[in-house]
Parts: structure tokens; sequence; C-alpha cells
């Protein structure tokens, strides 16, 4: 069992909202355990606890409170951002773009599947929350937007 197998494994845990996962192979178990704190475990003869670490920051209080005031699009899935469809192209959106509810954001690639991320509001791009390429886990933040009147 090598480390990719071992994301693909977790990537897996995730995606199907398992709150434990355990598995053997070639002599090597591996378990994982989602809850209140987040840890990967890999067990041979001897046992060895592996934290898991947040891809991505926790915003502060101005943060909050600036993001309470916007529509957050979040990532449905665990993956790869990417803001354009080719990397020769130009991305899907910027700040200061005008979006409506359904119009194509950004790509997510998982387990080498492209998921085109829609706009689930109307309103203007205010942030794009992460690089081009940047990893990204369940449920983080992708584009904060300023919701507009039915009528602008």
């Amino acid at each position: 069992m090598n480390i990719k197998e071992i994301k693909k494994f977790i990537e897996m845990a995730r995606e199907y909202s398992l709150s434990e996962f355990e598995i053997e192979q070639e002599g090597i178990r591996l378990r994982i355990k989602w809850g209140g704190t987040s840890s990967l475990s890999h067990t041979t003869q001897d046992e060895m606890t592996v934290p898991v670490i947040p891809a991505s920051k926790e915003p502060s209080t101005a943060e909050e409170s600036n993001l309470n005031q916007l529509s957050v699009v979040k990532s449905p899935i665990v993956g790869t951002y990417y803001s354009s469809p080719d990397p020769k192209e130009p991305p899907f959106v910027k700040v200061g773009d005008k979006v409506r509810q359904g119009q194509v954001l950004c790509i997510v690639e998982a387990m080498k599947l492209m998921n085109e991320i829609d706009s689930e509001y109307d309103g203007e791009i205010v942030d794009i929350h992460l690089e081009n390429g940047q990893a990204v886990q369940y449920g983080d933040p992708l584009f904060s937007i300023k919701p507009v009147k039915a009528d602008s």
C-alpha cells in the first residue's frame, strides 16, 4: 500500500460520508475515522498516528462577518481546483464578473473526472478563494458572491 492508495481511500471515505473505514492489504492495516478530531491511522507492527491537516485555514472573525453578508459557493467534493477548462483558455470567471445561477464557475477534478461547479446564486464575484491547481476539500469555500437584486 503506497501513499497514493492511502489518499485514494481517504477521498473515497469523504466522498461517501463514511465516519469510519478500515482495510487490510498485504499485511498493512489502514483505519480512517472521522469525528471531533480527524486522524489517520496506518498500522503495521508498530502503531503510528498521523493527524490530517486541513488544506485551508479557518476564517477570522472579520472574514466570517464579511462572508455572512455574501453568498458562498463551496466545494461539493475533494479534488483539484481549476479556474479554466484548459490551461491556455481564460478563466470561467474573474473578480468583478456578474454571474447567473447555473453558470459554470470552475472545475474540480476528482479521481480523473472533471466536475463543473455551477453558481448557486445570481450576483457579482467578489472573491475567488483558491489558486489554479490548488487542492480543495469538501466544503471549502470556492467563491464569494455578492447577491444582486432581480431588477439589476
